[in-house]
């Protein structure tokens, strides 16, 4: 049997969709992407959203917004996506990396306040495989400091924090809708913010600096005429990702169940396994389960985690790794970062992978990752 680490959940409603708007003739961003921004607030409930060509699209806007600048300083987790620090770097501003905790993998809030410095501008927040992180705690230390929170929520929709979605808590929050997400339209993203000249300004830039975009001069008698307000991106989505967008939204939550079914079954199963460290997830929030991490328990194995890893895709099971830390890459080490000071990082990851969750896995493929996982843990014990 052979099982991928991940493959989209996509139906007729979407397939119809892309279908219509292929017919209409209006292909970029018009009257569907608006009507996807507006179901994604309401979901949400936020006051405002911008849809972008992706999270890090998001991210960047959200920044620039804030005003950060160069020799600026931002927090980030040691460990996420290069995407996370890179965006600080368009403006000439630093990443500074924050630990992070063994059993969450989050970003560790008790670590924040001895990184922040008087160059310090924003935390950014990873809500790690869909978790949200201590934002009571993060958001507490911003005011305190008077930094911005900009989330960095690309693997987590929908999730809740003490009841409340994630998407309304920082200055703004920034979704993803790549290809593996929770929902997809092939490419693409989210920045969801309660501070409308925010929003007002991601307009503007994500379309070159341009004060109307083709839809709204379309709709005008003075449809070719516009202004160029600042030097701005192409960053603007689609209607043809804004019509499979709308039909996935519809859907997000059938979408989670099934994964928090997954993520259930196989947490019965490993919950005995001494070789193995399960996922914590913390009694007053809600995951997406994006990723179901498991941690090897190294010192109960005498295999590695890359040998595991090898060993499973020799059976046909896909499994990844989230994340390789960013004080890994040459870019981030060009700049200065070593792997010094983050001990919880480098724990996780010589012991983390990420195994295959997605809706309409079948119970047969659950059963099959399960019972490989368990027979390679018991034929490596120490």
């Amino acid at each position: 049997m052979n099982v991928p680490f991940h493959k989209p959940y996509i139906t007729e409603d979407e397939i119809a969709a892309v279908a219509e708007m292929m017919r209409a003739g209006w292909l970029t961003a018009g009257v569907r992407t608006a009507a996807f921004e507006d179901d994604f607030r309401r979901y949400v409930g936020c006051g405002h959203t911008v849809s972008v060509n992706s999270a890090t699209a998001a991210m960047h806007l959200a920044l620039a917004c804030m005003g950060l600048g160069e020799g600026d300083e931002v927090l980030v987790p040691a460990i996420t996506f290069t995407a996370t620090a890179e965006v600080t770097r368009y403006f000439n501003a630093r990443p500074v990396m924050v630990d992070i905790e063994r059993g969450t993998h989050l970003m560790d809030a008790n670590k924040i306040e001895e990184k922040i410095t008087d160059r310090t501008r924003a935390i950014m927040p990873v809500h790690y495989a869909g978790q949200p992180c201590d934002m009571e705690e993060i958001l507490a230390i911003a005011k305190e400091h008077d930094l911005r929170v900009i989330e960095d929520a690309a693997h987590c929709l929908p999730a809740w924090y003490r009841g409340k979605p994630i998407g309304t808590f920082g200055d703004a929050t920034c979704f993803s809708f790549y290809a593996t997400k929770t929902i997809t339209t092939g490419e693409g993203g989210m920045l969801c913010t309660d501070n409308e000249d925010w929003a007002k300004q991601a307009r503007v830039l994500r379309l070159h600096g341009i004060n109307r975009d083709a839809w709204q001069r379309l709709n005008s008698k003075s449809f070719w005429q516009y202004d160029v307000m600042e030097a701005g991106f192409k960053y603007n989505t689609t209607d043809i990702a804004s019509a499979i967008g709308i039909e996935q939204l519809k859907k997000v939550e059938d979408m989670w169940r099934m994964r928090k079914r997954i993520a259930e079954r196989y947490s019965a199963a490993f919950r005995g396994s001494e070789g193995l460290v399960l996922y914590t997830v913390k009694p007053d929030r809600e995951t997406s389960w994006y990723l179901y991490p498991v941690d090897l328990n190294l010192e109960a194995l005498a295999i590695t985690r890359d040998r595991f890893i090898e060993e499973m895709r020799d059976r046909g099971i896909g499994l990844s790794v989230h994340f390789i830390p960013l004080y890994e890459f040459t870019y981030y080490r060009k700049l200065g970062f070593t792997g010094e000071g983050y001990d919880n990082s480098r724990w996780v990851f010589e012991r983390t992978m990420s195994l295959p969750i997605f809706p309409g896995m079948t119970d047969a493929e659950i059963d099959y990752v399960i019972e490989n996982v368990l027979d390679i843990v018991t034929n490596n014990r120490r």
